[in-house]
């Protein structure tokens, strides 16, 4: 039964501006934590899971999958509610508290997790599901309280059903404009200021508040409170000036839910495209996704102008807003491509503070527009629904509902089906299609009055056919004739890209990031080398990291080496590997020692049962998101406890990208979880050097005994002495990290306050403009120095069974060093002593030995006919 008309001097008064004013504050505050909530939710889960694409997307399945339960659930009660207003508030507590149970759920959940993988973890199936019950159990209930957020407070505000539209909509906007200003404070400010645990809390705290305010307010204005709209509300006596819709509510709904597919899904690809020619720190994916949201809260503000037309029916709006968002979609890819001038790396040049200017403007020039058309679809439909009965909060509810499960299915979409398959601009044109498609639904079940919306779907389609992005690029490689792309995959979790380069052959991830080379052969396999010679028995080797697959693959040729673990992030890494580089791997994928696993591989490490002589950690961009996390004490602790005793932790280190304090955090947090931590050098380069951080489960011993009996093992040249070999490896010794003290005043990095993650980006840009520097040239020689005075070679505990001749041959090593970057810099007057000294204090007939794999190992296989042929 449908209420009688009122008029204006009996509808239900407006609430008044200070409550108005009051109520908007705590809802953008509302919308602030529910942000800084999903961005620790995401990383937390993800350092649980693992960094994979498969475990975000489960993340924030499970997240949207409560706010459509909960929009849906209380927006059907939100009508029947005595006081809707108590009731938010009422929710708005729940999620504090609900949130609180986060902690508690995680501790136990890493007391039980290696039990559950014992009995689930040889089904990919299962482990699957037990991850996404552990996430549900984390996540539902807080998410599940928050979708009833906007059905409860619009409930309270909308006293007739003709403001739904306007009040609706400048809600939204508000709670979004929240969003993404939790967003950028959850990526920039406060893991740095507070930490990831006190931001979690100050979330609660600003969730607690905005709920005890609400109930408050609740209480001082029983005049509003008792004034809301019953479940059929009152209707204004319609102004005959103004447009009233004509679609039916199922039609909305299937809008809302395609709006909500094709919103998402454009998100996921638009942060893919920009992962080609960003940083791809946690400041700039934050910086990508607060554009986004900005672009969102203004689409509603344009909403809530558009919900004012006059004259122009909503459907006629409704239609011109999906046109627009077709357009928008469909020329994305050129916008993109034309403002990044080819996929070019955005603020190359530039230090920290203009690097973040720069790549807000792009963000905002690509997205600022197109989101804007894109976000104000779903909250115009709070304009069509006026003419629905049902109460506003229910209506709200079910319009969340809707679009919100729309936006779960174009997320994963995207991800897994779009770009796998057609790619980032194709994927792009596809959800554009969706817009038009709904005006020709919206036109055919309104004939014959569809004549203009049938007109503009005919264009849009037009539109769209003449953008096809085929033609754009998708890898950066210069002039034609410089690269040559061999192959290139755009999966669920990066753009994976094969090219070779006068006979370089290399992966590069994301357009810039590049996981190794044929190029650099000698110097990858030397990362397995060094630390196995150097061990005394290591028969089960475990691999963080496989990029190529050629430091992994040196194993292989050590013959007491009886099982090897791969785990590498991206499985689209390893398919290219094995496709481009098996006869560099030295049988890697063939070998029934080796396994390889496309698995997060700190989650791998912790959840594996075994135990291993040598763990290797691949060298790692330290500025890029999620890297972070493989240098924390956490990660380092549980690491220990998956070696044997005796075993050694191998971290590489480019010191090419590290500040000396970044390199003193992840030394000093090393030394905090292993007996001893030594230093190696990975080669004797004159300045862009690799060193190992190599810690030890027990006391830290080079053995010179183990030394020439493992090379020969290699290779037993019968001219060639032991002291070839121990010179060939004792000069790649740099110093002793623990007993020199050199860092122990370091911060530690933490899972808590990842440090690293944080700072890295900023070294990164600032060695840019010269307010940094990375641990290359003199800043290397200096910390080598250093190293030496700290702890003489003859009072190295670490070298206590080398004689004095041995422990030449480690003076030997750093003197070489010395030469190579004093003589690139053509300092004849410091390099000629320091080759002198390099050539006295080496065995006859070995210095010429300076990279252990290029004398130990065998060249890689020839080229088959067949790969030949497809290489080129």
């Amino acid at each position: 039964m449908t209420a009688p008309p009122v008029t204006a001097s009996t509808a239900t008064a407006a609430p008044a501006r200070g409550h108005l004013r009051t109520l908007s504050v705590l809802f953008f505050v509302s919308g602030f934590a529910a942000l800084v909530y999903q961005v620790l939710w995401v990383r937390e889960l993800g350092l649980l899971f693992g960094s994979t694409a498969q475990a975000a997307a489960l993340t924030i399945a499970i997240f949207f999958t409560g706010i459509a339960s909960g929009g849906w659930f209380w927006g059907r009660r939100a009508g029947q509610r005595p006081n809707s207003l108590r009731t938010f508030g009422l929710v708005e507590l729940g999620v504090a508290g609900t949130a609180l149970g986060h902690f508690v759920l995680i501790d136990v959940y890493h007391a039980v997790y290696p039990a559950i993988f014992g009995v689930v973890g040889a089904s990919p199936a299962l482990d699957t599901l037990t991850k996404a019950v552990i996430a549900a159990t984390v996540l539902l209930p807080s998410s599940f309280l928050m979708g009833g957020t906007l059905p409860l407070m619009g409930q309270h505000l909308i006293r007739t059903r003709d403001r739904l539209g306007t009040t609706g909509t400048r809600l939204y906007a508000i709670n979004t404009a929240g969003s993404a200003t939790g967003a950028l404070a959850a990526g920039f400010v406060l893991p740095l200021a507070l930490g990831f645990q006190n931001a979690y809390l100050l979330a609660v705290v600003l969730d607690a508040g905005v709920g005890l305010a609400a109930i408050a307010l609740a209480r001082r204005e029983p005049a509003a409170a008792a004034a809301e709209i019953p479940p059929t509300p009152q209707r204004a006596t319609p102004d005959p000036r103004i447009a009233v819709a004509d679609l039916p509510s199922s039609t909305i709904w299937v809008v809302a839910f395609a709006s909500g597919f094709a919103t998402l899904g454009v998100e996921v690809i638009w942060t893919r495209l920009f992962a080609q020619v960003l940083q791809n720190s946690v400041y700039t994916y934050a910086l990508v996704l607060t554009t986004f949201l900005i672009a969102l809260s203004l689409g509603a503000a344009v909403a809530n102008l558009l919900c004012r037309v006059r004259r122009v029916t909503p459907e006629t709006v409704l239609a011109v807003l999906l046109v627009l968002s077709a357009i928008a979609a469909a020329t994305s890819p050129w916008l993109f491509h034309l403002v990044t001038d080819g996929l070019a790396y955005v603020g190359s040049d530039l230090g920290w503070n203009s690097y973040i200017l720069a790549v807000g403007g792009v963000a905002l020039i690509v997205m600022l527009i197109p989101g804007t058309a894109l976000g104000a679809v779903l909250p115009f439909l709070l304009r069509t629904l006026q003419a629905d009965e049902r109460a506003p909060g229910e209506a709200m509810g079910r319009l969340i509902a809707a679009n919100t499960s729309g936006a779960i299915l174009g997320s994963l979409a995207a991800g897994f089906v779009l770009l796998p398959l057609v790619g980032a601009g194709r994927g792009l044109l596809l959800l554009a299609a969706i817009y038009p498609a709904l005006l020709v639904g919206i036109a055919l079940s309104r004939a014959p009055r569809s004549l203009p919306t049938a007109g503009l779907a005919a264009a849009a389609g037009v539109a769209l056919i003449a953008v096809d992005p085929q033609g754009l690029v998708t890898v950066r490689t210069g002039l034609p004739a410089v690269e040559q792309v061999l192959e290139l995959r755009e999966g669920p979790q990066a753009n994976v890209a094969v090219t070779e380069r006068d006979n370089n052959r290399r992966i590069r991830v994301n357009n810039f990031y590049t996981l190794g080379g044929t190029g650099a052969m000698h110097a990858e396999r030397d990362q397995s080398v060094i630390p196995l010679l150097t061990h005394p028995d290591p028969r089960e080797v475990f691999y963080l990291g496989m990029g190529t697959g050629i430091t992994a693959g040196a194993s292989m040729a050590f013959d007491n080496v009886e099982r090897v673990e791969v785990c590498e992030l991206i499985g689209d890494v390893v398919s290219v590997a094995e496709a481009h580089f098996d006869r560099w791997t030295g049988g890697l994928f063939d070998d029934d020692r080796a396994t390889i696993i496309a698995e997060d591989g700190r989650t791998c490490l912790r959840r594996s049962p075994d135990r291993y002589d040598v763990i290797i950690s691949d060298l790692f961009t330290p500025w890029k998101a999620g890297t972070g996390n493989l240098y924390t004490l956490e990660h380092y602790e549980a690491s220990r406890e998956r070696l044997h005793e005796g075993g050694t932790y191998v971290q590489w280190i480019p010191l090419y990208q590290v500040s000396e304090r970044e390199l003193a955090i992840i030394a000093n947090t090393m030394d905090q979880a292993f007996d001893e931590v030594l230093l190696w050098r990975g080669d004797l380069f004159a300045s862009r050097s690799i060193v190992a951080l190599v810690g030890h489960q027990g006391p830290a011993i080079v053995d010179p005994g183990i030394l020439a009996p493992a090379g020969r093992a290699l290779l037993d040249d019968p001219e060639r002495g032991d002291d070839f070999y121990e010179a060939m490896l004792l000069r790649m010794y740099a110093g002793n990290i623990t007993r020199s003290g050199r860092f122990a005043d370091a911060p530690i990095n933490t899972d808590d306050m990842p440090l690293v993650e944080y700072l890295a980006p900023r070294t990164h840009r600032d060695v840019r403009i010269g307010e940094a520097r990375f641990v290359t040239g003199s800043e290397r020689e200096r910390l080598y120095d250093d190293l030496l005075d700290a702890v003489p070679l003859a009072e190295d505990p670490a070298l206590v069974l080398l004689s004095d001749e041995q422990r030449g041959y480690v003076h030997a090593g750093r003197r070489y060093a010395a030469y190579r970057w004093h003589d690139s810099r053509g300092r004849d007057e410091i390099a000629d002593p320091a080759f002198e000294d390099f050539l006295e204090s080496s065995p006859p007939g070995s210095t010429r030995a300076l990279s252990p794999s290029r004398v130990l190992l065998p060249p890689p296989r020839p080229a088959t006919p067949a790969a030949a042929s497809a290489s080129h």
